[in-house]
C-alpha cells in the first residue's frame, strides 16, 4: 500500500515535518548548510530507507524459507556524489547458522528490495504546482 508523504517546512531553518497520515518524523540539515542538525538529513533518510528495506526483504525471505537467520545488519554510506552520479556502499551482515548456499541466496534477495530497485531503476518525478 502506497501512502502519500507530505513535507512541511516553516519557522526554524530547515527543520521539515514529514508524515504519511499514520507516522510522523522530521528532517533537518547540518549546521554547515544552515540547519540545526536536529534530525536526520535527507541523504541519511535515503540510506535509512535502503537499509530498512534490505533488512526487511532479507528477513521476510528467510522466514518464508524457515532458514535460521537471527539478524541482519546493514551499513550504508555514500562513497561518491557528484555531477556524474552517486555511489552507495552497502555492507550486509547475516547472523545465524546459515550455510553458504543460503547466505548467497539472501545476498541476491537483498538486491531485490523495492527501494534498491527504485534507486537503480529509472525514476521520473512529475512536478505539480
Amino acid at each position: 500500500m502506497d501512502r502519500a508523504v507530505t513535507a512541511h517546512s516553516a519557522g526554524m531553518p530547515y527543520i521539515t515535518e514529514l508524515g504519511d497520515g499514520v507516522h510522523a518524523w522530521r528532517s533537518d540539515t547540518v549546521p554547515s548548510n544552515g540547519g540545526a542538525d536536529a534530525a536526520e538529513d535527507p541523504e541519511s533518510l535515503v540510506l535509512s530507507a535502503l537499509g530498512a528495506c534490505t533488512a526487511i526483504t532479507v528477513r521476510m525471505y528467510a522466514s518464508r524459507k524457515q532458514w535460521p537467520l537471527e539478524a541482519v545488519d546493514v551499513r550504508l554510506h555514500y562513497t561518491r556524489r557528484d555531477a556524474t552520479g552517486t555511489t552507495i556502499a552497502r555492507e550486509v551482515v547475516l547472523k545465524g547458522e546459515l550455510d553458504d548456499v543460503q547466505r548467497a541466496r539472501l545476498m541476491e534477495i537483498a538486491d531485490k528490495c523495492p527501494i534498491h530497485r527504485l534507486l537503480t531503476g529509472e525514476v521520473v518525478i512529475e512536478a505539480a504546482n
